[in-house]
């Protein structure tokens, strides 16, 4: 009998002690907020010398500032369903704009249903189907990125979400719709267009100095955004026990960011804060939409062999608690036109110093019917392409940025350190040949491990095969 009092005893200190661990190892509530289509070198964070953003460089003076965070496609269904499975974009489906994730992959909810999460998203959700992306959705942030320039946010229901009383932990996405065009947010006025300083790949009109001004403008707007949702969750006493992210998404809609594969198109600002876990300051960690999955994972204690059966990410857990150097060496581009305009295959490897870039239609000028395809009725920020037309023929800088932007050659190589904006190719130097075919062989390997057959992929018919779930590449 007393063996078996001391077994008993043994057992329930042995389970008292998993409980202890179990606490120790609480799960952090998880906020996620993204801009939408605003370009990382337009925050002052990474060098942009015009907007103002106080509650970003806030958020980002008590955070950890990435400095090489990129996402694979420069869109925004893809790279969101990127972000929220795990898989790049041909694995989970989503290889286009307004298409389809498949049916049996999964996301946010269901990774973290086991650790007893609740996980909602606010604002623009744009992935489809719900069985893939089944979150909870809450009340308040537009949804439509061609939004009511009337309608302003309404923090009710992230107020409700974040402080609901329960003990479970909470995951919230909320995905802004702004600086996505229509700009008809902010105060332009703040931003005199004759005082603005354009980026080296944007074309200096006075039309195009109007629309930038806007633009900052609805940045500043997106930023007193996030102030204000930074701010509910301050008020409901859980920032210390929330691991918050702010990623910027894809470049802006001006030539040569969004739609692309160089640097100012799938190059984001991402910020993490966590007080009392990830310590302060800027990392030159290599990091890729696709390993934000894995990190939560990683988080909540999942196995690294766990993880990579699921995931096609990385955890950078590492870099965040303890500053340690990524495990990621490379991060990967992808493009496909159709159905932005005709066909025009891209895809892309990064070193975070090197970037190649395969245009596998490059016979073909590029076309993207949002920019280019103006109309009558088409909103001012998308004529001003027409005025890049128009002054080209009396301005050599402006002519050599229609001819980057609509023909390209079949391989570009740039130092993206030195040249952020990528104005200089490099391939056909001598000196950069061998690392030009180290990446051209790492790319291929990747796109071979993915399914990816390259051109054949970005064709109407295949488009809308994928858009009704019947993806026609296997994983």
């Amino acid at each position: 009998m007393q063996s078996i009092c001391k077994t008993l005893s043994v057992a329930v200190i042995f389970f008292s002690s998993l409980v202890v661990l179990a606490a120790d190892r609480k799960s952090p509530n998880v906020l996620i907020i993204m801009a939408d289509d605003c370009t990382y070198n337009d925050l002052s964070l990474y060098g942009g010398k015009t907007a103002q953003t106080p509650h970003i460089n806030q958020l980002a003076a008590g955070g950890l500032v990435f400095d090489r965070a990129y996402l694979c496609e420069a869109m925004c269904q893809p790279c969101r369903s990127e972000l929220f499975t795990g898989k790049y974009p041909v694995a989970n489906g989503s290889a286009y704009n307004h298409s389809s994730s498949r049916a049996g992959v999964r996301s946010l909810p269901q990774y973290l249903e086991p650790y007893g999460y609740r996980v909602g998203i606010s604002g623009k959700i744009h992935v489809k189907p719900k069985s893939v992306f089944p979150f909870e959705i809450v009340d308040g942030f537009e949804k439509s990125c061609v939004k009511n320039p009337t309608k302003t946010h309404s923090l009710d229901g992230i107020k409700e979400f974040m402080g609901r009383n329960s003990r479970d932990p909470f995951c919230l996405v909320v995905a802004l719709v702004d600086p996505h065009v229509p700009w008809v947010m902010g105060d332009p006025s703040a931003y005199p267009p004759a005082a603005i300083e354009l980026p080296e790949n944007i074309a200096d009109t006075p039309e195009t100095r109007t629309c930038f001004s806007r633009y900052l403008a609805e940045i500043t707007y997106m930023d007193s955004q996030v102030g204000d949702i930074l701010g509910v969750l301050d008020a409901t006493g859980k920032r210390d026990e929330t691991l918050v992210f702010f990623t910027s998404e894809q470049g802006s809609q001006f030539p040569g960011n969004k739609w692309t594969n160089w640097n100012t198109g799938v190059h984001t600002a991402l910020i993490a804060s966590w007080p009392g876990m990830i310590k302060p300051g800027r990392t030159d960690a290599l990091v890729q939409y696709a390993d934000v999955v894995p990190t939560l994972l990683d988080v909540n204690g999942e196995s690294e062999s766990s993880i990579q059966k699921k995931c096609d990410g990385m955890s950078f857990l590492p870099s965040l608690k303890d500053s340690k150097p990524s495990k990621r060496k490379y991060v990967y581009g992808l493009h496909n036109n159709y159905p932005e305009g005709p066909p025009y295959p891209i895809r892309s490897i990064s070193d975070g110093t090197y970037r190649l870039v395969l245009n596998l239609r490059h016979q073909n000028a590029y076309v993207e019917k949002h920019l280019m395809g103006m109309t009558e009725r088409d909103q001012i920020e998308r004529k001003y392409w027409s005025t890049w037309m128009r002054d080209c023929w009396q301005d050599d800088r402006t002519y050599r940025l229609i001819n980057r932007y609509t023909t390209r050659p079949a391989v570009t190589f740039y130092n993206a350190v030195d040249d952020p904006y990528e104005m200089e190719n490099l391939a056909g130097q001598p000196e950069y040949k061998e690392i030009v075919k180290h990446l051209q062989d790492v790319l291929q390997a990747w796109m071979q491990s993915q399914g990816d057959p390259g051109a054949a992929m970005d064709t109407r018919e295949v488009y809308k095969a994928a858009k009704s779930g019947r993806h026609q590449f296997p994983e």
